[in-house]
């Protein structure tokens, strides 16, 4: 590794309150000399980066990416061969879904060193704030993170929707607003209890943290009707009935 090029640091946000950065994404916040951020930890946590910090937003917004993933590799190596201490900003953590493991292995074949920085992921944390815990010992023992919006260029899903149904724990989709219907139909197409509980859970652990309730049959007709936006985790399992018992922290 070249000791003339600067380090990168891949580090988590957590899910957008600032309260729940860890310390050191909160001191690399203030030390980088760039700032290359995704959209997803929020104005409350930007707002934090140093206005002499170089800023590069490279979001990626529906429908509209600010750059492309191998755009992002590019300007991540640029920065960093320019000898500059690089702050890769995103939100949860960034390797649950977070692409973390493809910038690394860019980093990795150019020479260039790196750290991971975890973050709060937002499968624990949005619906611990909306007073449901993913496991709990009476209900639900198990728990499986799956993305609601795979890669459009694969060739097939690489999602086992029967494995799935049959699945006897929590499931929490990420990213799954926009197929939340189709996700919910593959999952009653193999058996999945119609009553079984789900809450979406929108913009989790901030101020305008919102969450529906209902159930498989019907959610996708609920987040119509409420206009549910991304960011958004989906939470499907008898664990959402605690929801009622245990209360919101926002």
């Amino acid at each position: 590794m070249s000791e003339k090029y600067g380090k990168v640091y891949l580090a988590g946000s957590g899910p957008g309150n600032p309260d729940l950065l860890t310390v050191k994404a909160r001191r690399l916040i203030d030390e980088a000399d760039v700032v290359i951020y995704d959209q997803l930890p929020g104005e409350a946590i930007l707002s934090l980066i140093p206005e002499k910090t170089e800023k590069i937003d490279a979001g990626k917004y529906a429908g509209n990416h600010t750059l492309t993933q191998d755009k992002i590799n590019e300007v991540i190596i640029e920065k960093a061969k320019e000898g500059k201490t690089v702050l890769r900003l995103k939100g949860g953590d960034p390797y649950v879904f977070g692409r973390g493991g493809e910038e690394a292995e860019e980093l990795v074949k150019e020479g260039i060193k790196f750290e991971v920085v975890p973050g709060i992921t937002s499968a624990v944390a949005a619906p611990a704030y909306a007073g449901i815990p993913i496991t709990h010992r009476n209900s639900n023992s198990m728990v499986t993170f799956i993305t609601g919006h795979e890669d459009p260029t694969k060739d097939e899903t690489g999602l086992d929707w029967e494995l799935l149904a049959k699945f006897d724990g929590t499931l929490v989709i990420f990213m799954g607003v926009k197929m939340l219907e189709r996700n919910c139909g593959e999952l009653l197409k193999f058996g999945k209890d119609p009553k079984t509980p789900v809450a979406l859970i929108e913009k989790g652990t901030r101020p305008d943290q919102r969450v529906t309730i209902g159930t498989l049959e019907n959610i996708a007709a609920l987040a119509e009707e409420r206009n549910v936006k991304a960011p958004a985790i989906t939470v499907i399992g008898d664990v959402v009935n605690l929801h009622d018992i245990l209360g919101e922290q926002i």
